[in-house]
């Protein structure tokens, strides 16, 4: 029988990993060259996955850790550079925004960009929760490492996540000696960037670092029309950080961050049809009919110039750690934060005003986390926490549709506006526990209970202009709505509490070597249909939470020369009552739009998968690096009538027969040589390719919203000075210019709009940077 392709791959990758130590040893036994500085170990990694500092290689949880220097190897401007470099993970630039994250780890995420629903991964700076996915495509600007942990996260976690958790960790401004750079940065398209950081000492136990950003691109899709480039950038980031260490008992950090963004539209490709529907004689009218032909990254768009996407985002946080005893330890983590956004997104990527929507929300959202710590320094340690956030979300909304509608030929005027606010309080208490009961043998522990309050309203309005839909005779026409002009209101209050424990046991079976099985348990609270547009949406406005149960087992290895380190892991997911915003398409041969896209509670899904991490020092300078992930996720059950009642006029058995965002392989491979000059002096040359497989981009599964399988590939060059002040980089990515597919946006309900948006093409860049001290 033949190996299938990802198969081949993947055996080919753990086989090279694994028969690396023979290799070892014979470049452990060479002469390093004049001038050569030879990689004698693997860099310790040290995270805050359990809210204490612990080896990457002891922590019993499946995390992957970068810092700031493999970052740039990665060639990660942004968070979503993470794609492809930790198995199982999606986190792509989402659906028609420039500042939005669309985030699934393990086959759970969010599937709806919109405010009303809850990120099922949680995305963290310095321990804060951010609770948009909006405003959440975090720069890399100024961070120390980043973490990612696969799997639900709460027992330790200001916020409950089903999905896992990705946090950024900032620079400390805290050492004896000032610190600055600056760099530069030029590119294709326009890329233009400037960043500098400084860090100054007032004394040996307290500091002030200001970190600032500011990038420009011309973006890569264009109007034909007109010329104008769209998916562009221009953002402006600020971060000032104040810390001290008054003494050996007491620690404090204070942070203020801006961040403001003035870009242009982010424009898909419409992948299917965009129909209209003339009301005098009841039929469908064809507006668009792609050619099916690869993409371009060419779009036009109804929009006007002037109308993009603006946003303003910033925040301040407080937090100290105090000693009290030999055992405890009182960490306070306190945080205020501002959203606004003014986003206008064409929806349908066309020249028709069919799903065009202006999107401007005001959002704050304080929290404040108080936690004990306790260490008996031997066996026992112990985090108790108490949590508080408090969340305010109102919108403005417009949704513009002048060509969805005609009467005899001629263009009927169609306006929604939305006015929403949707306010949650959260509480939650939390313990979590280590305890080495044997030589060798960790057994842990938690316990997080949860109460969330969403209190929303919303209104929704619709105004039609047309002389000619007044006169209409009573022929009994079905419109979208029972009058011309209509008024939807709704409100509503809801509480859900929930108890999420997690367990795991974990047993050291030498210096090099652990192993754990755990099992933990997930919450995302309940919410309210932001799209109900109909008064008899509204009496099935509100969803239910969702939940999750993963069962893990995992083993870390490292090689006694620290020259060798191997992670896998493997797990098992019940995953009950995802919440699942479809496109509700009562009739496909009625020419009338529903305007529905329910929310349901529709499913139940099992989830399980294999991870493989691993790093190798090969002789004198050479590093390589592998991950690989394989996912099994497939509904037990899906309750939609589309899928299971033949006798519905849209039956397609089809409809959900792929879990969204979550491809069976996902492969990396990464390579890395640096050569030393006689001077000190230092180049480094480097490559990764990732592979990704067949992937679908929304919850109803459209055949022209998936991406088949794709392989991107990138390489880049360092030269560091001998003394450290110098570094120049250059680097390429999508080096094979690939086409694909990273989001979708599926209303198949109004115009039949599905919509693909992209990555980036072949793009290149250079850049200086210099160190003052």
């Amino acid at each position: 029988m033949t190996m299938p392709r990802m198969n081949r791959l993947s055996a080919a990758l753990v086989a090279a990993l694994l028969s690396l130590p023979a290799t070892m040893v014979v470049a452990d036994d060479q002469t390093s060259a004049p001038g050569e500085e030879t990689a004698q170990q693997l860099d310790a990694v040290t995270v805050t996955a359990r809210r204490r500092s612990e080896s990457i290689q002891e922590v019993p949880v499946a995390v992957s850790a970068f810092n700031g220097e493999e970052l740039k190897d990665m060639q990660a401007k942004n968070i979503d550079g993470l794609q492809g470099s930790v198995p199982n993970l999606n986190i792509v630039q989402g659906r028609g925004s420039s500042s939005s994250v669309n985030v699934f780890i393990r086959g759970i995420g969010q599937p709806d960009a919109l405010q009303t629903f809850d990120p099922g991964v949680g995305m963290y700076v310095d321990d804060v929760y951010f609770s948009r996915i909006q405003g959440a495509l975090f720069g890399l600007h100024d961070v120390e490492r980043v973490e990612v942990l696969r799997g639900p996260q709460g027992t330790l976690y200001g916020k409950n996540s089903t999905g896992g958790a990705i946090k950024l960790v900032t620079r400390r401004p805290l050492g004896g000696t000032p610190e600055a750079d600056v760099e530069f940065t030029a590119g294709n398209y326009g890329r233009f960037e400037g960043r500098f950081y400084g860090a100054l000492p007032f004394s040996e136990t307290a500091g002030a670092s200001i970190a600032l950003a500011s990038s420009v691109n011309d973006g890569y899709v264009r109007d034909p029309a007109t010329s104008k480039r769209y998916n562009d950038e221009d953002t402006r980031a600020i971060r000032l950080k104040f810390s001290g260490d008054p003494s050996d008992r007491l620690s404090w950090d204070f942070s203020l961050d801006y961040t403001r963004q003035d870009n242009g539209l982010t424009l898909g490709e419409p992948m299917a049809p965009l129909i209209r529907t003339d009301l005098q004689t009841l039929t469908i009218v064809p507006l668009l009919i792609p050619d099916g032909s690869e993409y371009d990254y060419r779009t036009r768009t109804s929009f006007a110039p002037d109308q993009g996407q603006e946003l303003k985002h910033w925040g301040a946080r407080f937090g100290f750690d105090v000693d009290i005893g030999d055992r405890w330890m009182f960490r306070s983590i306190t945080s205020y934060r501002e959203l606004e956004s003014d986003s206008f997104i064409d929806i349908d990527a066309s020249q028709f005003e069919l799903g065009d929507v202006l999107v401007a929300f005001d959002q704050d959202q304080t929290s404040q986390e108080f936690q004990f710590q306790y260490d008996n320094g031997s066996n026992l340690q112990g985090v108790f926490g108490l949590y508080y956030l408090k969340e305010n979300v109102p919108s403005y909304q417009e949704a513009y549709a002048d060509d969805l509608f005609a009467y005899g030929g001629t263009a009927v005027d169609f306006l929604r506006t939305i006015n929403d606010d949707l306010s949650t309080t959260s509480y939650a208490a939390f313990a979590h526990g280590s305890w080495e009961f044997a030589p060798s043998w960790t057994l842990s522990a938690g316990i997080r209970y949860t109460s969330e309050e969403k209190d929303y309203w919303r209104t929704t309005s619709t105004f039609w202009d047309s002389e000619a839909l007044y006169e209409l005779p009573a022929l009994g026409i079905a419109l979208p709505f029972s009058a011309l002009n209509e008024t939807v209101a709704f409100e509503g209050r809801k509480t859900w509490n929930a108890w999420t424990p997690s367990i795991s046991l974990e047993k050291a079976f030498s210096d090099q070597m652990m192993g754990y099985v755990s099992a933990n348990r997930g919450f995302k609270s309940g919410g309210f249909n932001g799209r109900a547009n109909s008064q008899l949406e509204t009496t099935a406005a509100i969803f239910d939470p969702e939940y999750v149960w993963t069962y893990e087992i995992g083993l870390k290895m490292n090689s006694a020369d620290r020259r060798l380190q191997g992670n896998l892991a493997a797990f098992h997911s019940d995953y009950k009552d995802f919440q699942a915003r479809v496109s509700e398409v009562l009739n496909p041969d009625s020419p009338t739009p529903t305007f529905s896209f329910p929310v349901l509670n529709a499913a139940s899904m099992t989830i399980k998968g294999i991870e493989f991490e691993g790093v190798a020092l090969v002789g004198s300078g050479t590093r390589l690096s592998a991950q690989i992930g394989w996912m099994d996720a497939k509904y037990d059950e899906f309750a939609d009538l589309r899928t299971t009642d033949p006798a519905n006029p849209a039956y397609d058995p089809r409809l959900h027969a792929h879990v969204p965002f979550s491809p069976d392989w996902t492969a990396r491979l990464a390579a890395s040589h640096t050569f030393y000059a006689a001077s000190g002096a230092a180049f480094t040359l480097g490559a990764d390719v990732s592979y990704r497989g067949e992937t679908w981009l929304s919850v109803d599964n459209r055949d022209v919203l998936s991406q088949d399988a794709y392989t991107v590939a990138g390489l880049f060059g360092v030269y560091d000075s001998a003394d450290s002040k110098w570094q120049v980089r250059a680097g390429v990515r999508n080096l094979t210019d690939e086409v694909y597919r990273i989001d979708g946006q599926e209303f198949s309900s109004v115009g039949n709009i599905q919509t693909a948006y992209y990555g980036w093409p072949r793009h290149y860049y250079a850049s200086v940077r210099y160190s003052f001290y």
